[in-house]
C-alpha cells in the first residue's frame, strides 16, 4: 500500500529541512494519490527535475514511490522546469510540485535504477 501523496510530501518537506536543504510546496495536488514532482534548484542558474517513475519500475510489496530525473531540453534551467511542468498540469491538473533549493543539488528521492 502506497502512502498518500499529502503524507509523502509533508514527510518529505522535513526531510529537507533535517538535511539543511530549504524546500517548499508550490502545488498542492490530489490529496490521496497525485503524482508528485521535484524541481531542485542547484543556486547556480541550473535545476533538476524529478518526477514519478513508470508504475511498471513501482516495487509492489513496499509500496515506495520512486522517481526518475525528467531531462530538460535545451538546458537545465529554472524556465524549461516551469514549461515541463506547466504541460504535465495540463495533462493532469491534480499534482503536487515541490521546490529544493540546495547547492549541492541533493534531491533525497528513491530513483530508479534504469
Amino acid at each position: 500500500m502506497r502512502l498518500k501523496s499529502w503524507i509523502w510530501v509533508s514527510a518529505y518537506l522535513r526531510r529537507c529541512a533535517v538535511e539543511g536543504a530549504f524546500a517548499v510546496l508550490r502545488r498542492r495536488g490530489a490529496e490521496d494519490a497525485g503524482a508528485i514532482f521535484v524541481v531542485v534548484d542547484r543556486l547556480d542558474g541550473t535545476v533538476a527535475l524529478y518526477g514519478p517513475a513508470p508504475q511498471s519500475l513501482a516495487d509492489e510489496e513496499t509500496g515506495d514511490r520512486l522517481f526518475t530525473p525528467i531531462p530538460l531540453k535545451p538546458d537545465p534551467t529554472p524556465l524549461a522546469a516551469h514549461e515541463r511542468l506547466q504541460r504535465e498540469i495540463d495533462f493532469d491538473p491534480d499534482l503536487w510540485i515541490v521546490d529544493v533549493e540546495d547547492r549541492e543539488g541533493r534531491h533525497f528521492l528513491d530513483l530508479t535504477r534504469e
